[in-house]
């Protein structure tokens, strides 16, 4: 399936106002945030990527065009450095279409202006590309394909440290909990999506104000509900936290490293380069 992937926004709880790097490629470890994210899809089979490209889109495709597979996997040199063989390969089998979409276009408007390479396709994937996660994506499609809904989110607890205020009129506090103990459910920005959606996204419309909004209304939206390892990275203190995870070792996004159950990618020699479940309504649907 075709992973279409939203990466043009301008991320700007993440900007240090020293640099025009987008969201996506903010780096977790030795690899960018959506390297992490096609990783994901790449290691459940699905190797066709769309790129939705809008604020910063040069960064994201010097970094492709530029790609360096020694950077996260073993290789053999030789021949005074002359020759490199890599023993296991990241991308040597992902095809990635890159896509203007507009520097400020809404996502729904972004999944439009691509809708050319996923026409024939009766599903196709989506995601934000700034959320991490070990979900079992085979799972959510599956459940997906069973059902008769136009489309699929993945539904996740919110991990935040915010509190809760319960309030008498007289401005008494009868009570304080903790947003995660409130039993709810966010937009974990994982989609699954059939043809129809296109319906109900109007031209510079939203995917989940306009279409996921509408489509529940009509009992046609459905949900994955996971409470396992769910990581947005919408903030710096977000990505900290991540990347404190990574150099520690707790990586459990990086189900590549630890599910032996698909084999790594065959190993082609690279030449130097000079170049650098359902939800109960209403529910929350924040956008990504």
């Amino acid at each position: 399936m075709k992973v279409v992937l939203f990466c043009g926004g301008y991320g700007l709880r993440m900007r240090d106002g020293l640099t025009d790097v987008p969201k996506p490629m903010t780096m977790v470890g030795h690899r960018p945030l959506i390297w992490h994210v096609m990783r994901y899809y790449a290691h459940h089979g699905h190797t066709e990527f769309v790129l939705c490209l809008g604020y910063g889109a040069h960064h994201i495709k010097d970094y492709f065009l530029n790609y360096r597979e020694t950077a996260s996997n073993d290789f053999t040199l030789s021949a005074g450095g002359g020759k490199i063989d890599l023993m296991s390969t990241d991308i040597a089998d992902w095809t990635i279409h890159f896509v203007d979409t507009g520097v400020d276009s809404p996502i729904g408007e972004r999944l439009r202006r691509v809708r050319h390479l996923v026409e024939d396709d009766e599903m196709f994937l989506a995601n934000y590309s700034d959320v991490l996660t070990d979900a079992p994506l085979p799972e959510m499609i599956e459940r997906f394909a069973a059902s008769d809904a136009t489309a699929s989110l993945l539904a996740a607890c919110p991990d935040q440290s915010f509190h809760l205020v319960d309030l008498e009129d007289d401005g008494l506090v009868r009570g304080i909990r903790s947003v995660n103990d409130m039993g709810l459910w966010i937009n974990g920005g994982n989609f699954v999506l059939r043809q129809g959606v296109f319906d109900h996204i109007p031209p510079g419309g939203d995917l989940v104000d306009d279409a996921c909004t509408a489509l529940a209304a009509r009992g046609e939206l459905l949900s994955y509900q996971y409470t396992g390892f769910w990581h947005p990275t919408d903030t710096i203190k977000e990505r900290n936290a991540l990347e404190a995870r990574f150099a520690r070792g707790d990586r459990p996004w990086m189900v590549w490293e630890t599910d032996p159950s698909r084999a790594p990618a065959p190993a082609v020699p690279e030449r130097p380069s000079s170049g650098p479940l359902e939800l109960p309504l209403p529910a929350l649907l924040p956008g990504g």
